[in-house]
């Protein structure tokens, strides 16, 4: 982090005051990066400026910041790469990061202006896609795991981090470029074996990483120690507890392998048995202004709470106090509207799941 911070420092240097070298970055407006349109868009205008406003907030270490409207300006020497954060010196809050789609998803849309071959700056993007490639090599642990935030930043930020699918983004893109997939036709084939050895690396972490409960698979918690692989916890309300949905995105990054091995085949066996476990029937979940509401309701499910307790197995609800609850309804009113408690996406993972174990698993189901 030291290196980056110097960088922007010397862009500063000589600068008066009251000119751009103060500025933030534009917050995004929260449509996210525009990554589904049809191929020919990204040789527009439109896509060429949304990424030379990507390859100029590449950071000094070659990643990106989060929540950056993509659609403003280029950066300006000596501007923030982020929006700024209250309470971080100059804003310095995840400048490179695989948090809330970061880095992955630039390199997702970069890759599709590539393709498109149209613009002057194709060299440029092809060089920013490369860099941040090298970013996400670099930011990966030697066991395969990666932090939130890189450089290392301290805290919750350096543990190995499921939560927001940070990692199985970033998981699925090491997959399409070590197999030069669609978009991805373009990369060489050192770069291209580079990812597939991330990748692979990545897997094993995930595989190893899975909580066992005396010796039995079950899913994953939001973030894992870059050393042990224990669990950690995270902000106030993120405590040590076994995560649905991220654990139901992991398994979707395993079920990838074309070939599994006999470790994968049971680590994904064991998750979805334990996503079948805990699902909830008969509950519905209502999200609103004044609060969320878990009421009962004749055949609704299946449901997950985002958390569930890795002794009991209950689910349970963090708030900013620190306070552990088994109840929603007894969080503060602005964490029980603001946090997604329960969700029912691994439904979708166990109807894929039902397809790929007749072809893998043992079982078959």
């Amino acid at each position: 982090m030291a290196a980056d911070k110097a960088a922007l420092a010397a862009e500063r240097e000589g600068t008066e005051a009251g000119t751009v070298a103060g500025a933030a970055a534009q917050p995004a407006p929260g449509n996210g990066m525009p990554l589904k349109n049809a191929a020919d868009w990204y040789g527009s205008a439109d896509a060429l400026r949304i990424a030379d406003n990507i390859v100029s907030y590449q950071t000094p270490a070659g990643g990106w910041g989060k929540n950056v409207n993509r659609d403003a300006p280029p950066r300006q020497k000596g501007e923030a790469y982020v929006h700024g954060d209250a309470g971080k010196p100059e804003g310095w809050s995840f400048v490179g990061t695989i948090d809330n789609d970061a880095t992955s998803t630039e390199l997702r849309f970069l890759a599709r202006v590539i393709a498109s071959g149209r613009g002057a700056r194709q060299a440029q993007y092809r060089a920013a896609f490369v860099r941040g490639m090298e970013y996400l090599f670099n930011a990966q642990y030697p066991n395969g795991g990666f932090p939130q935030v890189y450089p290392l930043a301290g805290g919750y930020h350096d543990a190995i981090t499921y939560n927001d699918n940070a990692i199985a983004n970033v998981a699925d893109l090491l997959d399409d470029v070590a197999l030069r997939r669609g978009d991805y036709g373009f990369v060489s084939t050192e770069l291209a074996a580079r990812a597939a050895q991330s990748r692979d690396k990545a897997e094993q972490v995930i595989i190893a990483s899975q909580i066992r409960i005396d010796g039995v698979p079950t899913g994953w918690c939001q973030q894992h120690d870059p050393v042990t692989l224990a669990p950690v916890g995270a902000r106030n309300f993120e405590p040590i507890a076994l995560v649905s949905e991220e654990s139901a995105r992991l398994l979707k990054v395993l079920m990838r392998d074309p070939a599994p091995t006999p470790a994968v085949v049971a680590a994904v066996d064991a998750g979805a048995a334990w996503l079948k476990r805990v699902a909830i029937y008969g509950q519905h979940w209502e999200r609103s202004r004044a609060g969320g509401v878990l009421t009962p309701k004749a055949g609704a499910g299946p449901l997950w709470a985002r958390f569930y307790d890795i002794a009991t197995m209950r689910p349970v609800f963090g708030d900013r106090d620190r306070t552990i609850h088994t109840d929603v309804n007894e969080l503060s009113p602005e964490r029980r509207t603001g946090y997604a408690w329960y969700v029912s996406n691994p439904a979708a993972t166990l109807d894929k799941y039902q397809q790929w174990a007749r072809k893998f698993s043992p079982t078959g189901h």
